[in-house]
């Protein structure tokens, strides 16, 4: 994306689309839509536009308003931006045990950051968001609930995949899913316009909810009642809260989901480190997964599938979580052989 704009929200989109190139099996063609590549580094920017260019249209969202949001991070980072040069005050609610580099990038964006307890899980981070937007009459994003999540995704993901791909095969899209914004929206278009791409979801292994099958209990407003029985704490940051969004309840009603790929966190961490090296393509914890449960499909896949995933964000606020764990901050002893195989600038170790 190259040129002048109005603004930073009018750079939301029109990411890249790469080949895989030396982590594909031979048999396959593998895409990947890289979603780092908006403003601040995630697919959460297009949610962020999405929901809150709608609510001003509808009159919803009244100029100078306070917005809040329940967030993980990636959604509360990309409302940062979208309020920072709309000129709204933004807080956001979150889980005590999400990267601390989220907390700093919301905060340097001028965002008000809220922590909940773990034990209360991500319904807690939502109850709290709630409480203080009806007492303060705050305008709540509800990104877990709100059509314009995946109406974004429909208008502008969706459209450029069709652009892309159009005249060409694309035998399978792979998708996680955290409110299901992503997936639905463009399960929508390519249901409708392309029936015989497969459609592949993916989750955490140890929190399979779509898996399980059980219903998730709603409120009348359609969002979640209670925790979901087959949810258990997880390690893929973004990915299925305890509960199943409305948002990501369409996909299933409406049967857009043709497989669902259950990924471990070691898998996601693996895969996503194999991005990076293999592939140059720096991506978080949740790309990983997709990643990991995309070359599952690959592999299975005939001999001339082609492969589209998303890869949702960027690696660089996963420093502080066990992505990074095995990452050395000082010299190995590979590299202190290589510093000291030359007699120039000689370091003496600590």
């Amino acid at each position: 994306m190259r040129g002048k704009f109005d603004n930073i929200v009018a750079t939301v989109g029109d990411t890249p689309i790469v080949k895989i190139n030396r982590l594909a099996p031979d048999h396959v063609t593998m895409w990947a839509k890289l979603e780092a590549f908006n403003p601040l580094g995630s697919v959460k920017d297009r949610l962020a536009m999405g929901i809150i260019e709608a609510a001003e249209a509808s009159g919803e969202l009244r100029p100078g308003q306070t917005v809040i949001e329940a967030t993980s991070g990636n959604t509360g980072i990309g409302l940062a931006m979208v309020c920072a040069a709309k000129g709204y005050p933004f807080i956001s609610v979150m889980v005590e045990t999400f990267s601390v580099e989220r907390r700093k990038l919301m905060r340097f964006l001028g965002a008000k950051v809220i922590l909940t307890p773990k034990g209360a899980k991500g319904l807690g981070m939502v109850a709290k968001a709630r409480e203080l937007a009806e007492a303060n009459g705050w305008f709540m994003a509800r990104q877990f609930e709100n059509p314009a999540n995946a109406d974004v995704h429909e208008h502008t993901t969706a459209r450029e995949i069709m652009s892309a791909f159009e005249g060409e095969r694309l035998d399978y899209f792979v998708s996680g899913y955290g409110t299901g914004g992503t997936m639905t929206g463009i399960a929508r278009v390519l249901r409708a316009e392309r029936p015989e791409t497969k459609i592949i979801t993916t989750e955490p292994d140890g929190a399979a909810l779509l898996s399980d099958g059980r219903a998730q209990e709603r409120r009348e407003d359609g969002s979640a009642s209670g925790s979901h029985p087959a949810w258990a704490p997880h390690m893929i940051q973004g990915w299925t809260p305890d509960f199943i969004p409305l948002v990501a309840q369409e996909s299933i009603d409406n049967g857009y989901i043709d497989e669902v790929v259950p990924v471990s966190a070691e898998a996601s961490f693996s895969a996503a480190q194999a991005l990076a090296q293999q592939e140059g393509i720096f991506c978080g914890i949740s790309c990983g997964a997709t990643f990991a449960a995309a070359l599952d499909v690959a592999k299975r896949a005939d001999a001339g599938s082609v492969i589209l995933c998303t890869l949702p964000d960027t690696g660089e606020r996963y420093l502080s979580t066990p992505l990074f764990a095995d990452i050395e901050a000082e010299m190995t002893e590979q590299e202190w052989q290589m510093a000291h195989s030359t007699p120039t600038a000689q370091l003496e170790r600590s």
